[in-house]
């Protein structure tokens, strides 16, 4: 059986960070993802406009430095974080899936297979429980770091037609929609913002949504006037206060949510020729689960020592977004205020004293 002192899972932005930071330090590690590195940003749809600033998403002291001067967009992250990788000549074992990892003595046991794609994601939606064929790899480490991301599964709604093929709960490149009827379903960033651009491209767009309005905090202070003035002007139609309860090959049935204060009339029939339900997503803490580390509250983010990372199970350590767990109720944990993870992790590790504690944003995570 292979062995090393640090495995790292998942290759995003701080994970690829903490790698960086290993390697300076002279610690051996080994470092997997199911996918390739950035996989979660991988399917974001084309042109993605990050919402934080250059120097704010910035890892492992490498400037990324856009064209324009303003903020990156998904394929120049992506590039980016490829070049951080390549300047560091980091050891990255991609589209490696760990399937499960147990306790052991001195340490954990990481069982992986080959992998097509990485966690989460429109692939990830069909992947069957194994994907191949070989027997899994094995691999012992004194510690483990879970940098896995919060954004795994689709949040489904449960209703008949979920499953046909003209509905995604991802919004891929909007010249898919191009002189199409497409009916949105959702009103925080991702779906004002995939209004936005589907109507850029020629869409015939619809919003369904369970509140009366944008919140300002959940949505891009760039897309949220311009969509508002687009609703304002017809130019796209707002069905505010109603819900899907039913999907069929050509049109969408809407309920109207009682005390919305849009309740009066009967259902709505909206049709369409593709339907996006862009109503979230959660987290896969089935390795959390299988290890035994606590889940606290309805978001289930792992019990954490915030002076180390390390979770209620000793060794075991949590970094990046994957400390929100799943971030419902409000996007706390971002890629800023998570290079802070990484001082504290490998000063667990070393044994030196931990960087300064919680900030503003930590507050409300479970303390081990």
């Amino acid at each position: 059986m292979e062995r090393t002192r640090v495995a790292i899972v998942g290759a995003g932005p701080i994970g690829i960070e903490l790698a960086v930071a290993l390697k300076r330090e002279g610690v051996d590690y080994v470092h997997l993802d199911a996918g390739q590195v950035g996989s979660t940003i991988q399917w974001y749809a084309p042109g993605t406009k990050f919402f934080s600033s250059p120097e704010r998403i910035a890892i492992a002291g490498v400037p990324l430095v856009t064209p324009g001067q303003d903020k990156a967009i998904r394929e120049q992250y992506l590039a980016y974080l490829r070049a951080v990788v390549d300047q560091f000549d980091l050891a990255i074992r991609t589209y490696t899936r760990v399937e499960s990892i147990r306790r052991a003595e001195d340490g954990f046991v990481l069982e992986s297979v080959p992998s097509s794609h990485g966690v989460g994601g429109p692939g990830d939606m069909d992947r069957s429980p194994c994907e191949s064929n070989t027997s899994p790899s094995l691999l012992h480490a004194r510690r483990v770091v879970l940098a896995i991301g919060d954004m795994h599964r689709a949040q489904l709604l449960g209703i008949p037609g979920e499953d046909l093929p003209h509905v995604s709960h991802f919004f891929d490149d909007p010249h898919v929609y191009f002189r199409r009827r497409v009916l949105i379903v959702g009103g925080k960033n991702s779906a004002a913002e995939a209004a936005l651009r589907c109507h850029r491209v020629g869409a015939d767009v619809t919003i369904s949504y369970r509140g009366q309005r944008f919140d300002p905090k959940r949505v891009k202070y760039w897309v949220r006037p311009e969509l508002e003035w687009l609703i304002d002007k017809g130019r796209i139609s707002f069905l505010p206060g109603t819900q899907p309860v039913r999907i069929t090959p050509d049109a969408v049935r809407l309920e109207r949510i009682a005390g919305s204060g849009e309740s009066t009339g009967g259902p709505i029939e909206v049709a369409t020729d593709f339907v996006l339900l862009l109503t979230g997503y959660e987290q896969d803490a089935s390795l959390f689960e299988s290890l035994g580390v606590d889940l606290v509250g309805p978001q289930r983010r792992p019990r954490l020592n915030h002076a180390t990372m390390e979770t209620n199970v000793p060794g075991l350590y949590v970094a990046g977004t994957a400390v929100g767990g799943t971030q419902a109720g409000g996007v706390k944990i971002f890629i800023e205020n998570s290079h802070v993870h990484v001082d504290r992790i490998v000063a667990s590790i070393l044994g030196r004293k931990p960087p300064p504690q919680r900030d503003q944003a930590e507050e409300s995570l479970p303390e081990s």
